[in-house]
């Protein structure tokens, strides 16, 4: 007897599309697939025998295999199949979402019939594995192929899936040029589902697309949350407003900043705001699996070529570092988008849908494609008052204004952090009373900062005044409320505090802004100096450019680290330094003070830049004794006498941040006389440097 090659596929039913089962008939016979097919002795497939009509040579029991007679046979199968079979049409269900798509893009009946093949041989494994018979196909084999299986001359099918075809634009169908593979391989869809969805789904084309582009969900803040950046949206509203109405092409913004800040509900609030669709490019597919860089500018290529005709759409591209910077330069490996470059400089010019490109960084983003785009604009953290404010009213309901306040002073809380902690505490909200809910929610935010590599929530308001504060009791060298009169005439200035620690120099800069109606930045040293080269230039910039942002007044503490005499440099960074801060004073529009406990060893042209130089002094006898009364007063106990006075002239270092040194200890060591308020302070002066070798008050 006869010995057969069972079936790999012998469990496959036998019922299959007529328009399936004509190709698997021109696949055979006038492409050749047969050689595979019919071998010596029996079928290299037994179901696929029988699907077309040659079970009677699988397993015969009368007579032995003879492949020239099932050869004759299956010709005279494929002549009866071409003549019932041509006109068979692919499923429903495909038709109608291939027509629909036809409508959305554009596509020509050519391009129909291809795109309804590559689905089919996607999903049908009978279709795809008779292909295989037809060997490694280069794409040249693969036009001809396909022209055979689809009837259509092969300069169609070859205009059909050239790279300036719909085809290829859309990212719908295109051909793999890189080299040989099977007929399946060779043929590209959109996405690793989009076969499944268009041949399974009778639905809208937006969401057959739903691994490739998505319909953006709403927003869930306003534009009016955004004042912060008020000056370059006054040029994107009415510029995307404007390119929208006119079809303008090579739209695109590229929008950057630390997680977080609302870049995403930027882009939603804007094309709400605009009355647009807002599709957003998929970053992972339908199995929650990350998509790579070259799939994503696949997507965002279809995205362009679907929605052209859209009226009112725009694109978000979000998470843009998985195409610009995937590389890595350390092995020399070039991003996505460095090894598209052509391309990449092609689309940013010639795009139909106004594009929004979102990013955490721009580091690493060629200069080349940097310049082709029409905004490039950074999303920093909201302002304090825009802090305090999406605070309340996103938290109303778990915080009191003063929590608010004293949380909102954190300069790196993002709201994407607010809201994430204000869900997550609702969620188990039940299980807290007031103060619980409140902790937990400050917990959580305090966890988040920390991790992202912040400081944690401050428990106290780092800027409050003492509370006994007056100008009158510091001892400088200028009228500081005259002072503080022109500068709020003016809303500009430089000026440079400097004296012995504890004089008043912050706590001035402190009440001017209260005075002035204004936000306090305070940086030291120690918030802007970094370990890494070239950072600290950055941190300096950035708090400059917070300030003004904001419209706070910038005061920056210790800046005798920043400003150090440039001749006694070793290090090129220590010049840099001084160039950068010098850089920031003299462009920055509004009022800067400096800080320093030492005046000797700063840069001279540092100090010519100053408007205006303010040393503070020890307390005067006069201020030192009023503000001892005044103390004594808020703490209700009884008023100085004389001896007290003569011990006070004694104290020649005294200042004001003894005197608040002394009263945070009556927390925990409380103080009942004004006699025991004066021992404090002479406790408080004896430790400093020569306070016992001098002897008198030296005003």
């Amino acid at each position: 007897m006869a010995i057969h090659r069972r079936s790999r596929h012998a469990h496959m039913p036998l019922d299959i599309l007529p328009i399936i089962h004509l190709w698997l008939l021109r696949l055979l016979v006038p492409l050749g697939g047969h050689r595979d097919f019919i071998n010596q002795h029996g079928f290299s497939n037994d179901a696929l025998a029988e699907m077309l009509g040659l079970g009677e040579w699988v397993d015969p029991a009368s007579h032995d295999f003879e492949p020239k007679l099932v050869q004759v046979e299956l010709r005279k199968l494929h002549q009866t199949g071409e003549r019932k079979l041509r006109n068979s049409v692919p499923p429903a269900c495909l038709s109608g979402n291939v027509a629909r798509l036809s409508t959305l893009v554009g596509l020509s009946e050519t391009d129909c019939r291809i795109l309804e093949f590559a689905v089919l041989i996607q999903n049908e494994r009978l279709l795809d594995d008779t292909a295989d018979w037809l060997g490694q196909l280069s794409s040249v084999k693969v036009f001809h192929a396909l022209s055979v299986l689809l009837e259509i001359p092969e300069h169609e099918i070859r205009a059909s899936l050239s790279a300036q075809g719909i085809l290829a634009k859309s990212g719908l169908v295109s051909v793999d040029r890189s080299g040989t593979s099977t007929l399946r391989g060779k043929l590209d869809l959109l996405s690793d589902n989009f076969a499944d969805n268009i041949f399974s789904s009778d639905a809208d084309p937006v969401s057959l697309l739903r691994d490739t582009v998505a319909l953006g969900s709403p927003a869930q803040l306003s534009v009016a949350d955004y004042g912060h950046i008020t000056p370059s949206l006054s040029v994107l509203r009415p510029y995307l407003r404007r390119s929208i109405a006119t079809g303008r092409k090579g739209v695109n913004v590229f929008l950057h900043g630390d997680p977080g800040t609302g870049k995403s509900q930027l882009a939603k609030a804007l094309a709400q705001e605009l009355d647009c669709e807002l599709f957003e490019v998929a970053s992972e597919d339908g199995d929650g699996d990350p998509v790579n860089g070259e799939r994503r500018l696949r997507a965002f290529r279809a995205a362009q070529s679907f929605f052209a005709q859209r009226q009112g759409a725009l694109i978000l591209f979000d998470e843009v570092e998985d195409v610009f910077n995937d590389g890595d330069s350390f092995f020399g490996r070039k991003s996505t988008a460095q090894t598209r470059k052509a391309w990449i400089n092609r689309m940013l010019e010639e795009n139909s849908v106004p594009t929004l490109w979102l990013s955490n960084s721009i580091q690493g983003l060629d200069p080349a494609f940097i310049r082709r785009f029409d905004m490039v604009f950074e999303l920093p953290v909201p302002p304090k008052k825009q802090r305090e404010r999406i605070l309340l009213d996103t938290c109303s309901d778990l915080l009191d204004s003063t929590s608010a306040a004293r949380i909102a002073e954190s300069e790196s809380l993002a709201p994407a952090v607010v809201t994430r902690a204000a869900s997550v505490v609702r969620f188990i909200r039940e299980e807290f009373d007031s103060t619980g809910a409140a902790s937990a929610f400050e917990l959580l935010i305090g966890n988040t900062l920390e991790a992202q590599g912040h400081k944690p929530i401050r428990k106290n308001d780092p800027n409050r005044l003492p509370e006994v504060y007056d100008p009158l009791f510091i001892h400088a060298d200028s009228d500081l409320a005259w002072i503080a009169t022109g500068l709020m005439q003016s809303m500009s200035g430089r000026l440079c505090l400097y004296g012995p620690p504890g004089t008043g120099k912050t706590a001035y800069g402190r009440w001017l802004a209260e005075q002035m109606g204004v936000q306090l930045i305070v940086k030291r040293a120690s918030d802007l100096m970094s370990m890494w080269v070239g950072e600290n230039e950055k941190n300096i910039a950035r708090a400059f450019r917070q300030a003004e942002q904001e419209g706070a007044l910038l005061l920056i503490d210790e800046v005798d680290s920043f400003l150090q005499d440039r001749r006694g440099a070793q290090r090129g960074w220590e010049i840099s330094l001084v160039n950068e801060m010098l850089t920031q004073m003299e462009s920055f529009p509004g009022i800067f003070i400096a800080s320093t406990n030492l005046m000797e060893g700063l840069d001279q042209a540092a100090l010519r830049r100053f408007d205006l130089k303010v040393k503070f002094s020890f307390l005067k006898p006069e201020q030192a004794w009023e503000l001892l009364s005044r103390y004594c007063a808020k703490l209700s106990i009884p008023t100085p006498q004389p001896e007290q006075m003569a011990r006070l002239m004694r104290m020649q270092r005294l200042t004001p941040g003894d005197f608040a040194a002394v009263i945070r200890q009556n927390r925990f060591r409380p103080i009942t006389s004004s006699g025991d308020l004066v021992s404090a302070l002479e406790a408080e002066c004896s430790l400093k440097e020569g306070a016992k070798s001098s002897i008198g008050f030296i005003q």
